[in-house]
Formats: C-alpha cells, structure tokens, sequence
C-alpha cells in the first residue's frame, strides 16, 4: 500500500513539472509575441510641403508628433474601412 502512495506521488510531481514547464514555455511564447507586437516597422514616406505642412499644424492641435499623427490618421482609416461593408 505505501508503495503504491510512493509511485502514485511520484507520477503526480512528474505530471506537475511537466505542466509547470508547459506554463512556462506559454509565457515566454506570450512574451515574445507582445515584444513583437509592440515593435514597429519603419518606412520612408515622402509628401508634398503643403501637405506636410497641414499634417504638422494638425497634429500640434491634438497634441501628437507628425509621426503620430500619420499613424492615427491610417489606423483610424483602417477600423473605418473593416467597419463599413465591402461594395
């Protein structure tokens, strides 16, 4: 009977490293992937100077850079354009 507590304590700890180790492995995955989320991709953007210029008085109306400003302008363009249907 004491044997059999042994091996059945034995096979619980095993069991319970190997889901620890799973755990762990699925945080660092999660890690990685928010690291990656948060990384931006650069790009050369070339405008008119009237347009740049239009783009530099409003973002200092709301507060943002001109680099932030772009980026709010594309990302409100996209969720607009997954809102509306597809014609």
């Amino acid at each position: 009977m004491a044997d059999e507590i042994e091996s059945r304590e034995r096979e619980l700890k095993r069991r319970l490293e190997k889901i620890q180790s799973l755990e762990k492995e699925v945080q660092e995955k999660e890690k990685a992937l928010k690291i990656k989320e948060k990384a931006k991709k650069q790009i050369l953007l070339r405008l008119a100077p009237a347009l740049w210029e239009e783009l530099a008085a409003w973002a200092e109306e709301d507060y943002r850079s001109i680099n932030g400003q772009i980026e709010y302008l594309l990302a409100e363009c996209v969720r607009k354009r997954k809102k509306s249907p597809t014609l």
